[in-house]
């Protein structure tokens, strides 16, 4: 139906998801032993540390001193971004002030003499980080950092140090995100410029204390990443489906939240046709999933109210339509209405999309569940599907506030659009336990480690799940939907067979290579099926 098409820079940037590892080597290996405890299918957990330092004026505050550290290593994002290195700090910000080492220098002319004086503050940069299995070995790698107000360099850097494609000219004000210090073009101007430096210091008299103008002022950093085991929690760890069946937002529902973002280029309409959107296809594919498996699962609401049963097209009037319509006809060409022409059809798709377009639609369905040695009661399971989701942060504060399990499938935004954790309160989340299934480009960094801290009981509340790398939107609403599909099965499954079951299509796991797809509160969890027993009946 569609193109793979990368989710991570708003609503134009595309970017690779097989990156590989940086050309540039790596460090000795680690041989790290059985880690499948780590609750993903693909990826590892490890501790990051990395060192580096920036030249500041010697009267410099403690603010700027930790905006010139915190722009430095957020350059490391992109470095391993690329190299498939997923960091848990947004944009690695959390840097330790206290623990900086601050030594003045004397930046010298050797040729003139002239001199004046600048800090050199040292740091050490210490995060979790998730890597690729293909990397479990790997203890280490040589990349790069950007130094000083490297934005103003940022021709400089997408000659040398992006691919320097039209993605990346897009992506010039935010040069950290694409900086790429494995390519073999950016290592030789790295080594041309501290070549130069070299040459420089020479001539210092007194090294130890004094610096050249060139090396204050250099634009590249060498940096050595090191990635070290972790010892993680083992065994199968479950969703708390007690709490889940029990009711958490409302007493006697389960609330699922859907929220599917617009994916395509341009605003909805003739140009862009809304049918034709690559989050529409995937919204459908995904409500198919969830409706294969929950055929009683009907149309009760939609907000804002409208009538999803009739269309009238080219004057011809078509009544009882249902939302497996919708399915049909725009993944199938099937199930039209007879006497339609080719225009008509393709009319009718347009008014079904656009008829859904920013628009809840609320399907529910009553089953009978028995948790443990408790009574059977009547649960119902409430599905509120959302397709449109943009830059208006109303639909994004709505499905969190409503949804014991909260699906987004939509841009990222680098971070910075409508889910950014920093346009939350406390106060916009429910207290009771949640998962928040948060499939964009690199959400790990960007929707993940925050919102634990909007729950008063941290992760015994929250599970999250998050993509290290970049993910796309091909097949994703159906993986989306098959893992939604097995939550409600009433079969239990853990975690990992719930991924496993989200990305099985026929025989093959694919969804999108996984994009190092990894569970974060689970640790927390105490369910388990053998203690519990869950029943789920119709």
């Amino acid at each position: 139906m569609i193109d793979r098409f990368s989710r991570a820079l708003g609503l134009t940037l595309l970017t690779s998801f097989a990156a590989l590892m940086p050309a540039c080597g790596s460090g000795p290996e680690v041989v790290t032993g059985d880690e499948d405890d780590l609750t993903s299918l693909t990826a590892r957990e490890r501790t990051l540390t990395f060192e580096g330092y920036v030249y500041v004026s010697a009267s410099a505050s403690s603010k700027v001193i930790l905006q010139a550290v915190q722009r430095q290593t957020r350059s490391a994002f992109g470095a391993l971004r690329i190299a498939n290195v997923a960091v848990s700090s947004r944009e690695l910000s959390e840097v330790d002030a206290k623990a900086f080492k601050k030594e003045p220098v004397v930046v010298k002319n050797p040729t003139t003499g002239a001199t004046s004086d600048a800090l050199r503050v040292r740091y050490r940069y210490v995060d979790q980080a998730i890597v690729p299995k293909t990397m479990s070995r790997i203890s280490a790698l040589e990349l790069g950092l950007l130094h000083g107000d490297y934005q103003k360099q940022s021709d400089r850097i997408l000659k040398e140090c992006t691919e320097n494609t039209a993605e990346d000219r897009e992506m010039e004000d935010e040069i950290w995100y694409v900086y790429n210090p494995a390519l073999d073009r950016c290592q030789k101007a790295m080594a041309a410029e501290q070549k130069a430096i070299d040459g420089e210091r020479k001539l210092l008299a007194d090294p130890g204390k004094e610096i050249v103008a060139g090396e204050r002022d250099r634009l590249y950093l060498p940096m050595s990443a090191k990635l070290e085991p972790k010892a993680m929690t083992q065994g199968t760890v479950y969703p708390e489906y007690d709490r889940l069946w029990s009711g958490g937002v409302e007493p006697g529902v389960l609330a699922v939240t859907l929220l599917n973002g617009i994916i395509g280029h341009g605003e909805p309409g003739k140009a862009h046709p809304i049918n034709e959107d690559e989050g529409y296809v995937e919204m459908l594919g995904e409500m198919e999933e969830i409706l294969d498996a929950r055929p009683d699962l009907a149309v009760v609401k939609t907000d804002p109210a409208t009538d999803l049963t009739t269309f009238t097209i080219s004057g011809k009037t078509i009544k009882g339509v249902t939302f497996r319509n919708f399915i049909d006809w725009e993944l199938y060409g099937t199930g039209f209405p007879a006497g339609l022409t080719a225009a008509q059809k393709t009319a009718l798709r347009v008014a079904a999309a656009e008829r859904l377009l920013r628009r809840w639609v609320t399907f529910e369905e009553v089953v009978s569940v028995k948790i443990g040695s408790k009574a059977a009661k009547n649960v119902t399971i409430r599905i509120e599907q959302y397709f449109g989701a943009d830059e208006d942060e109303a639909p994004y504060r709505r499905a969190l506030k409503r949804g014991d399990v909260f699906v987004f499938n939509g841009h990222s935004f680098v971070g910075s659009g409508p889910l950014d954790p920093a346009n939350f309160k406390a106060s916009d989340f429910p207290q009771s336990y949640q998962i928040y299934f948060v499939d964009s480009c690199v959400s790990f960094n960007y929707y993940n480690k925050d919102f634990f801290a909007f729950k008063s009981n941290g992760d015994r509340d929250l599970d999250t799940i998050t993509n290290g790398m970049e993910s796309f939107s091909d097949g994703s609403g159906a993986a989306e939907g098959r893992f939604v599909a097995g939550l409600l099965g009433g079969k239990q499954p853990g975690y990992k067979k719930l991924l496993e079951i989200a990305g099985t299509t026929g025989t093959d796991y694919d969804w999108g290579k996984d994009a190092m797809r990894v569970v974060d509160g689970e640790i927390a969890n105490s369910y388990s099926p053998s203690k519990t027993p869950i029943k789920v009946s119709p």
